[in-house]
């Protein structure tokens, strides 16, 4: 019984692995599709969406299966409960990743973000890939200092996501009312992607070494 009880749990953590990837894998193509209004990869990302709920369904599942039939405790319990709350944040994720996706949908053919503010949005973008990345070898490998790299690439990431809203709130905005909105928004996606992303990093972390620090990110 215990090995059965063992390789479900592998099966658990399996499961994190593949849905973080897919997040990942979504979070790359709708960047791409937000930098230069590619539709066709937009839908694919929304999409793909459905794989990441169903997955996530699944792992929950069989996490309360666990729960009701093994009775685990200790740190087997401290896996089980983590690991659902990690798959909510990761299925947050690829909503958030399906969210940019649908804006470069609605502004085809143009692009969400005027000329004066691509670059910021590039550079959150590149720290939610590099995010979403490490989650993947985080959840592999535990390891911790992966951990601390997430927290630094989320600090960046609040950084540029202040700027954002110092630029449309300075005078000199002159952008039209729609592209102010789709700017915000655009923001706080990127923003709450690395919220969750930090999120999963602060449950592996208390994994490891049983001590939780949160740190005001969890909220949705």
């Amino acid at each position: 019984m215990r090995k059965v009880f063992q390789e479900e749990l592998t099966q658990v953590g399996d499961q994190l692995v593949e849905i973080s990837r897919l997040v990942s894998e979504a979070m790359d193509k709708a960047t791409t599709s937000f930098e230069v209004a590619d539709v066709d990869l937009a839908q694919d990302v929304i999409a793909a969406d459905a794989r990441i709920d169903f997955l996530q369904n699944s792992l929950d599942e069989r996490a309360i299966d666990i729960l009701a039939l093994q009775g685990p405790v200790a740190s087997d319990l401290r896996m089980i409960v983590g690991s659902l709350r990690m798959s909510a944040s990761l299925e947050r994720m690829g909503d958030l990743a399906r969210h940019i996706a649908q804006l470069a949908r609605l502004r085809y053919p143009s692009t969400v973000i005027p000329e004066s503010m691509t670059g910021t949005f590039k550079r959150m973008a590149e720290l939610d890939q590099e995010i979403a990345d490490k989650l993947t070898v985080l959840l592999e490998t535990r390891d911790l200092e992966v951990a601390r790299d997430i927290l630094k690439a989320n600090t960046a990431i609040n950084d540029l996501h202040l700027s954002v809203f110092k630029a449309i709130a300075a005078p000199e905005w002159n952008e039209s009312p729609a592209t102010t909105v789709d700017v915000a928004l655009a923001s706080r996606y990127f923003e709450r992607f690395a919220d969750h992303g930090v999120s999963v990093a602060q449950k592996v972390t208390y994994l490891v070494t049983g001590a939780w620090q949160p740190t005001g990110t969890e909220h949705s």
